[in-house]
């Protein structure tokens, strides 16, 4: 069985409407930081996460997304943008919110929309030259494998560890910038003396 493929002949098949929608929440720009909300600006090319937005949307709501929600930039998708929602968030008009059908699916669907068989997918079927988007119907029509529920804790047990060291060494990734960023400033203008710091 290979989970976050196509299904093959054999498999139990079925769509990606199987075990996710799109989000339906709302939720007040207020309540959104540039680190809790995120669009096509924010989210950072070839699955690398995203970064703190530079500004927020000037109306009062947006799409509300909650932990365990897989969002996916929906312009020019051949980006590959993808962020895994550890919070409470916002996204914007141009991002697709998946919503997984059940808490124990979101780890599937993660590694299902993760993979590059899915972007080619969703590729194959935007519309639009300069600026192509996904067709959100073409999107749900994704063929997967839907596993048993054996097979889907047997999945669980393995990736949640997983998810969980990359989430660590994201927010160390992110502490060590925010540390060389104040320092480094203040070590090229003397304001910091290291001159007597042996090594």
């Amino acid at each position: 069985m290979m989970f976050g493929k196509p299904s093959q002949d054999g498999e139990a098949g079925g769509h990606l409407s199987d075990i996710c929608t799109y989000s339906q929440r709302r939720i007040a720009v207020s309540l959104l930081s540039p680190e809790s909300y995120y669009s096509t600006e924010n989210m950072l090319p070839g699955k690398a996460g995203a970064v703190a937005a530079s500004s927020l949307p000037t109306i009062v709501q947006t799409t509300g997304c909650m932990p365990g929600d897989i969002l996916i930039s929906n312009i020019r998708p051949y980006f590959k943008k993808i962020v895994y929602c550890q919070s409470e968030c916002g996204c914007s008009t141009d991002v697709l919110c998946f919503v997984p059908k059940s808490s124990d699916l979101s780890l599937y669907l993660y590694g299902t929309l993760y993979d590059d068989h899915f972007f080619d997918y969703m590729v194959a079927g935007s519309k639009g030259t300069k600026m192509p988007r996904g067709d959100k119907q073409q999107i749900m029509a994704y063929p997967i494998v839907l596993p048993s529920t054996v097979q889907l804790a047997e999945f669980n047990a393995v990736a949640q560890p997983i998810l969980t060291k990359i989430e660590a060494d994201n927010r160390e990734s992110k502490n060590l910038s925010f540390v060389r960023d104040t320092l480094l400033p203040k070590l090229m203008s003397g304001e910091i003396d290291v001159s007597s710091i042996i090594l």
